[in-house]
């Protein structure tokens, strides 16, 4: 629904992070999932990074609902369903959200929300919708190469939306679970499972084995987001880099 809006894209934000702007990131700089392309497209090919990093609430909003919110025909959508759609729109692509609201009513799933996948919505029960849309979003994840390295991540970013998304629709909101959070701290010489995560990240050959250039390459990164330049991933590197919550 139209009220929606707004408080959709705060759930969304959560997920989203700050700025970013790693040379090894094919995305280039971003702020609040902002890509400083997808800036420029709205708002023009002179629009800089320093810009960017201080994009205002309005042009964030216009970002969000003209890329993702009205793509998907979220106003039309019910309270609950328009979050899950929205959130896995941004997340994975306004064609791939509305094909798994498409398959979850039984319409064509061509990737384009129009009247007769909204009339099907509409005789949908919306809190079973929320967990079809969620159950083929998380399904498709899982199926990712690297879904070994950003599952964890992704499954809490999943079940999340599943959660806030079935309370919009008028379920229970149930707490999320604190589960503990296991991490090896690694320096250089460290070899494994969690040096595989961080190569991934850091956008590095993956071999497990922290060398001179992983050693390089983090300091690098830690100096662009802020942190503490040390070389060592531990609980705050690994935090920004969304491998745990």
């Amino acid at each position: 629904m139209k009220r929606n809006f707004k408080r959709a894209l705060e759930h969304v934000l959560v997920h989203e992070g700050g700025w970013s702007d790693h040379p090894r990131d094919p995305g280039g700089a971003t702020m609040k999932g902002v890509t400083l392309r997808t800036y420029q497209r709205h708002f023009g090919a002179n629009r800089t990074k320093r810009q960017l990093r201080n994009i205002s609430d309005e042009e964030l909003q216009q970002i969000y609902r003209e890329g993702y919110w009205e793509k998907c025909h979220c106003d039309k959508l019910p309270s609950g369903v328009d979050y899950a759609v929205f959130d896995a729109a941004v997340n994975s692509g306004p064609g791939r959200s509305a094909k798994w609201l498409q398959a979850a009513v039984g319409a064509k799933q061509d990737g384009a929300i129009g009247e007769k996948t909204l009339a099907a919505v509409a005789d949908a029960v919306p809190l079973l919708l929320v967990d079809d849309v969620c159950d083929k979003r998380l399904n498709f994840l899982q199926s990712l190469a690297n879904w070994s390295v950003f599952g964890g991540g992704w499954g809490r970013r999943v079940k999340g939306v599943r959660i806030t998304a079935s309370a919009m629709a008028g379920g229970v909101l149930e707490p999320v679970e604190q589960e503990p959070v296991k991490f090896n701290t690694v320096r250089r010489g460290s070899r494994g499972v969690w040096v595989e995560k961080l190569q991934a990240v850091l956008g590095l050959a993956v071999d497990g084995s922290f060398d001179a250039e992983t050693d390089a390459a983090l300091k690098q990164w830690q100096a662009e987001n802020g942190l503490v330049v040390d070389g060592i991933a531990g609980r705050n590197t690994y935090r920004a880099m969304g491998l745990i919550p």
